[in-house]
């Protein structure tokens, strides 16, 4: 059987039920094709929140991702393709762990990146994705009329974010990272400008420092988008430093312009653990409890909290 032929079968079984399919930016290019919605973290937050009207949403990304999604919609069945698509990032940072944080430094508020746990979530103060790292952290702190906040998983957004709003962000944990986005380097970004110079390098946040200062563009996998979509005619060559799926959506979307990964591999596999033959499968067994993401009434009680005052604040 055919991609085409595979896809043709999930729109049919999806029209036959009530079920949307979101999908990420960085999963496969022929999971997007089928998807209902595709987006970054903040717009498929948005969406779980908003659009989501069905009994089952089908969420093509990481676990996290599916969790928000159970979290906003506690009365839905999330379900997700392969049950082992997890955040190497979100590991980096426990719900002990931010209650230690917290301990250390009492009357900081918490801002927890949206790649991180339920249970993480529901010990923060608030929540934040690339797209509004700054402006959350802006808003907390004046909130609580403080100069720092306590800010996880990720260390390069929070830096990122406390180079951009002037206030402190201490890091929970201090190597929290993104392992497809910090393994790109100054030389990789040297070499890469060589090939292409005439090309604009765009840029994601979790990024180390360094890398971010070299970039024409700084943003979210959505806004990196919308940049390349709203340059000028004669800007038509991209430098992409983020995961390769994002290129991959661009390269079909904008056909007259040309793009570039900024060093090879740059590859989430646990984002491509999904495939269009669990989805039919899902759509066949939608009450297959194996693939359904239940974030447990207590705890999303506690971090619905938080994602709905990002949400506020965005």
């Amino acid at each position: 059987m055919t991609v085409k032929q595979l896809q043709e079968e999930i729109l049919n079984l999806k029209n036959q039920n009530d079920v949307i399919i979101l999908a990420h930016y960085y999963q496969p290019i022929e999971i997007q094709e089928i998807a209902d919605y595709v987006g970054d973290s903040l717009g498929l937050s948005r969406t779980a929140k908003e659009k989501a009207s069905t009994e089952y949403i089908i969420f093509a990304g990481v676990d996290f991702m599916a969790e928000t999604a159970s979290i906003i919609n506690q009365d839905k069945h999330v379900l997700i393709p392969n049950y082992e698509s997890c955040c190497p990032m979100a590991a980096f940072l426990t719900p002990e762990m931010v209650r230690e944080f917290k301990r250390e430094y009492p009357g900081l508020p918490v801002v927890v990146y949206v790649n991180s746990t339920a249970a993480v979530k529901a010990e923060s103060d608030i929540c934040c994705t690339s797209a509004n790292a700054v402006k959350i952290v802006e808003n907390i702190s004046q909130e609580f009329n403080v100069e720092a906040v306590l800010f996880g998983p990720d260390a390069n957004l929070a830096d990122y974010a406390e180079q951009f709003s002037n206030i402190e962000t201490i890091k929970m944990p201090d190597k929290g990272h993104c392992y497809v986005h910090s393994q790109i380097t100054v030389d990789d970004i040297k070499t890469v400008r060589e090939k292409y110079p005439k090309a604009k390098l765009l840029v994601h946040p979790e990024c180390i420092r360094i890398v971010r200062e070299l970039a024409d563009y700084v943003g979210s996998t959505a806004r990196m988008y919308n940049y390349a979509k709203e340059s000028s005619p004669e800007v038509n060559e991209f430098i992409i430093g983020t995961e390769i799926g994002l290129l991959e959506r661009m390269a079909q979307d904008f056909p007259d312009k040309n793009f570039y990964l900024a060093k090879n591999k740059l590859v989430c596999y646990n984002m491509k653990k999904h495939n269009l033959e669990l989805i039919r499968y899902l759509l066949e067994n939608l009450n297959d409890k194996a693939f359904e993401v239940k974030v447990p009434s207590e705890i999303a009680k506690r971090a619905i909290k938080p994602i709905e005052k990002m949400l506020n604040f965005s």
